[in-house]
């Protein structure tokens, strides 16, 4: 068998999504930015239908289709925000209540690992930032992948966390809030891993009240700076 076949375009398109949504999330597109299908097939260097097909997927979540204007980055108010920084703390507090009942030893060790591995990482240790890349990499994917609630699951992860993942990682940039969060992320563990759902919930919502102030904090910040340079 040989290895040296062609790539599926469906291949070139999944990872086309993937790139797209990491370059959207760690900044490198602002909020609002248009999204040129040429401009990204050419920094790609690869033809428009897969960046065609990841936009498409991305529609909804990350990016927005305006007729005659395009496709754009998602600029959420912060009212909107707020609401759903709301509706996220009671859907991953009842996470963290279920993963308390339902977590294994094996996925609890897992838990502890990771977070050892982000306090290695040289953004949260000099306490810049606090990117949690892939699914497997992302500290709240795991808590409700234990709680065993595939509504639960559907909710969070594949609704909500896409138009958050823009916003969680630049309020982790707010200085003190990664190593902050860290802590935070610790304790939930803690409580999960005691099996109380009390103390996992009560822990679990007190850590996004906290994320939700950091990011209006960051957003405040971010239109008083604009509104300076524009005067």
């Amino acid at each position: 068998m040989s290895f040296l076949e062609p790539i599926a375009v469906s291949s070139i398109a999944k990872e086309a999504f993937h790139k797209l949504t990491q370059a959207i999330v760690s900044g490198e597109f602002a909020p609002g930015e248009r999204l040129s299908e040429a401009e990204l097939a050419r920094r790609f260097g690869i033809s428009r239908g897969p960046i065609r097909e990841a936009l498409g997927r991305l529609e909804g979540k990350l990016v927005v289709r305006t007729p005659r204007l395009g496709v754009s980055v998602i600029d959420l108010s912060t009212e909107k925000l707020v609401e759903l920084f709301a509706v996220r703390e009671a859907l991953e507090g009842m996470a963290a209540r279920l993963a308390a009942e339902h977590i294994t030893d094996p996925e609890i060790r897992e838990l502890h690992m990771l977070l050892e591995q982000h306090g290695g990482n040289q953004d949260v240790a000099s306490d810049s930032g606090y990117y949690q890349a892939g699914q497997d990499d992302d500290f709240h994917f795991r808590i409700v992948r234990s709680a065993r609630n595939e509504q639960l699951e559907l909710m969070l992860l594949e609704e909500l966390y896409f138009k958050l993942k823009l916003y969680r990682y630049r309020m982790s940039s707010k200085p003190g809030r990664a190593q902050k969060a860290l802590e935070e992320h610790r304790e939930i563990v803690k409580a999960i891993a005691s099996r109380n759902p009390d103390d996992a919930e009560a822990a679990m919502r007190r850590h996004i009240r906290n994320a939700i102030t950091a990011a209006v904090s960051q957003m405040e910040r971010s239109e008083k700076e604009t509104n300076r340079s524009q005067t």
